[in-house]
């Protein structure tokens, strides 16, 4: 049944905002993670990973340009999300609003590293191969700095999901197949990156970990936001 006079109601406005936001980010992170990060990190070798930027270094500004995107979309996101769970429960909402903000908090602090890699690149003619090295190791360990500033942010944006999964199985609306996936992605996000954090030496575990969890967090923030965006609000 539609709203009298074709307008909108707030829930609907939120439901819309969020999953928008969520698409949007989902696929600036496949860009810039998935495709450009990726490509141009060469694991334990400073100098191709260097001269892959310098090459590519309107690739790896696009890169940047997608985890700024990213990082609106979060702050979007978390605002939204916060407006159309309000009713399910205030105070679980705004916990799981400041959560995420705190995450993108940290994500800013982690694009502030890709930036400094950035700066690095630029004005690299004629460098001696010393001068180059050395700069390679720099930027080796600026990306370093970015991916363990990130992981600890995911493990703070796990318990956002916590709480999204919470407020979705509360929820007369959402499909408790929503709030499963969420709670299953929560565990994994954080389960992930801490032992990539703190326990290093457990590689294996860490890939069976990514192995298990893998569908349900890519499943989990995807379908919620799909769910927002044909059905949130209706």
């Amino acid at each position: 049944m539609g709203i009298p006079g074709g307008k909108l109601s707030n829930q609907r406005k939120s439901a819309l905002t969020a999953g928008t936001a969520l698409m949007i980010m989902a696929v600036a992170a496949f860009f810039s993670y998935g495709f450009v990060h990726v490509s141009l990190l060469v694991q334990g070798d400073a100098n191709a990973t260097f001269q892959n930027i310098i090459s590519q270094n309107h690739l790896f500004k696009a890169e940047i340009f997608g985890w700024i995107i990213i990082l609106i979309c979060d702050i979007v996101a978390a605002w939204s999300c916060y407006v159309y769970l309000k009713p399910i429960n205030q105070h679980l909402s705004l916990l799981g609003a400041w959560l995420r903000l705190a995450y993108a908090a940290i994500l800013g602090a982690a694009i502030m590293n890709l930036l400094l890699v950035l700066l690095l690149s630029n004005g690299t003619d004629d460098l001696s191969s010393f001068t180059f090295n050395q700069l390679g190791e720099q930027v080796m360990l600026h990306l370093k700095a970015f991916d363990s500033i990130w992981s600890l942010g995911l493990i703070v944006f796990g318990g956002h999901l916590l709480i999204l999964g919470i407020l979705a199985l509360r929820s007369d609306n959402i499909p408790k197949w929503i709030g499963s996936l969420l709670l299953l992605a929560a565990i994994g996000y954080s389960l992930i990156h801490f032992c990539k954090l703190f326990f290093e030496d457990y590689e294996e575990i860490r890939k069976i970990l990514e192995y298990v969890f893998t569908v349900p967090m890519i499943a989990g923030e995807t379908g919620f936001g799909l769910w927002l965006l044909f059905k949130g609000g209706k």
